[in-house]
């Protein structure tokens, strides 16, 4: 843990609870209904609204929905082949089985699956604004306390263990705190203010709140995920390019090398040449079901008078980090515990190389992680929480944040902030440095952030809403020296993780790589393939 002094928080609001949820996405809502069914007092606080932020929210998503039996055992192989030996069996498994227990809570409680050619339920994918929507209502109904527009801003210490968070109302400036017998973080990945669908609540929040306290990160290195869209928009759906040809400017089709299709777009766009798309798979029918059930894929076509069907477009590629990467917070059991006693990590928050391996589990993986993820905290959460007894709201607390909160040196407030998050951007962003990875580059990226950590640590604060793009700024900065950490130990190719200089994937590093630290970056290897997860 943070060895600074710690200081005690001041805040305008304080509230005290059993279990608080921080993030209002699939796996918070999942954790804060889990641990109200365990007869916790649960207070979800989120950065956004809860129902409308996050990834999912504006989003169709695919999720596992396969009942014991080949279909599922299929999938397990299937994955686990995919996985570049990172994932595991029996997460795998268990995963799957509580996604379709989670799914089958939902249609039971009244959520409109819609229904196949036979007349039974589809449960295997979920309308995001819908879904979300439900799941805000179900989390009310259950006695959840949902504080909207709450981002938190760092987690409280005391007796030895995580006693709640404290944040801010940008709106007001006013301060709040909550204290509870155990903290979920569901905050979510880091896309770096990319832009990507959904994903600019996403800044590292959660991964820094919990390095301050002293967990670990795992999979960092696997961060490089580009989701492709339209150029003129943010949209990162994929399933509308399953209906798409590409083409080079010229008219010709997009080579065929072999390797991965973003990586062949990637290569053209970096050669300084257009990608072209034309959605001219499939028949009228398709196209029209496609239109209905991928609105918001097609409002940024029809606002500038195109047909994605008929015309082609140009194409990019836009980072989404480790919110359909893979990295994130160490857990250390079957209940998404982290080593701090009092926190756990669900959804994107935490680590998911258990699933996926070095791979995206953009739709069905995380989707399902999300429900098996949040419902196991939550309930483990609230457990904890009673352990505690009437000890819990009397304890005396600590606030663990530091940098861009209670900077070292003489405050700095406005133009440090925008600066801070720019040069982030620049050594995370480019397809050039990130997408491709070579040593000298990561090299230059770590000295440049370690740079600009400097800096946010001896100067960075703000005040009102400038408190929160402050803290943003810190967290982006710490998850990108995290992941160049990672990069940097990994000498191979493997996944998303592609280096010029070290292009082949070498079975010896078949293992988990571990970062942890805030001002000096930590990094090491698991000394063994894979390390089980009780």
């Amino acid at each position: 843990m943070n060895t600074k002094t710690f200081q005690v928080s001041t805040a305008q609001s304080v509230i005290t609870t059993d279990v608080l949820v921080l993030g209002g996405g699939p796996a918070g809502s999942w954790a804060a209904l889990s641990a109200a069914k365990q007869g916790a007092r649960v207070v979800l606080a989120d950065k956004g609204y809860c129902g409308t932020s996050g990834a999912t929210a504006p989003s169709n998503t695919g999720t596992w929905y396969l009942p014991k039996g080949a279909e599922r055992d299929a999938e397990i192989e299937r994955r686990l082949s995919r996985s570049s030996g990172l994932a595991d069996r029996r997460w795998l498994q268990r995963v799957i089985e509580q996604a379709q227990i989670g799914l089958d809570d939902l249609g039971d409680n009244g959520y409109p699956f819609p229904f196949d050619e036979q007349g039974n339920p589809y449960r295997a994918n979920l309308r995001g604004p819908d879904y979300m929507r439900f799941m805000r209502q179900r989390a009310i109904a259950a006695g959840v306390r949902i504080l909207d527009h709450h981002p938190a801003l760092e987690l409280l210490w005391a007796d030895g263990a995580i006693a709640g968070a404290a944040g801010i109302h940008p709106r007001t400036g006013n301060r709040w705190e909550v204290r509870a017998g155990a903290v979920v973080l569901a905050t979510g990945g880091c896309a770096f203010l990319s832009h990507a669908l959904g994903c600019d609540g996403n800044t590292g929040d959660g991964y820094l709140m919990a390095a301050e306290a002293g967990v670990r990160l795992s999979g960092m290195e696997f961060s490089s995920q580009y989701g492709l869209s339209p150029a003129h928009t943010s949209v990162t759906k994929g399933l509308t390019f399953t209906f798409a040809s590409f083409y080079l400017e010229d008219g010709s089709p997009l080579p065929e090398t072999g390797e991965d299709r973003a990586v062949r777009i990637a290569r053209q766009l970096l050669a300084g040449e257009k990608v072209y798309a034309l959605m001219n798979r499939g028949n009228p029918i398709e196209h029209e079901w496609l239109r209905q059930g991928q609105p918001n894929c097609f409002l940024p076509f029809e606002r500038i008078g195109l047909d994605p069907f008929q015309q082609p477009f140009p194409v990019t590629l836009r980072s989404e980090g480790t919110v359909r990467g893979v990295g994130g917070l160490e857990i250390i059991n079957n209940d998404c515990a982290t080593k701090v006693p009092g926190l756990y990590a669900a959804g994107d928050a935490a680590s998911r190389e258990n699933l996926t391996g070095a791979v995206s589990g953009g739709g069905s993986p995380n989707a399902s992680w999300a429900i098996a993820s949040g419902t196991w905290s939550g309930r483990a959460a609230a457990l904890f929480a009673a352990s505690l007894g009437e000890k819990a709201g009397t304890r005396l607390v600590r606030g663990l944040g530091q940098a861009g909160l209670r900077p070292r040196k003489q405050p700095l407030e406005d133009e440090l902030i925008s600066e801070a998050i720019s040069a982030v951007q620049a050594e995370t962003l480019p397809l050039d440095v990130n997408f491709f990875r070579s040593g000298a580059r990561i090299a230059l990226s770590r000295q440049r952030l370690d740079a600009i950590w400097a800096d946010i640590s001896d100067y960075l604060v703000g005040e009102g809403r400038n408190a929160l793009r402050a803290r943003e700024a810190a967290a982006m900065a710490a998850t990108a020296r995290w992941i160049w950490g990672s990069a940097d130990a990994r000498k191979e190719s493997r996944g998303m993780h592609r280096r010029t200089d070290f292009t082949k994937t070498d079975v010896q590093q078949t293992r988990r790589i571990f970062t942890s630290g805030i001002d000096d970056v930590v990094v090491v290897a698991a000394e063994n393939q894979l390390q089980e997860v009780a």
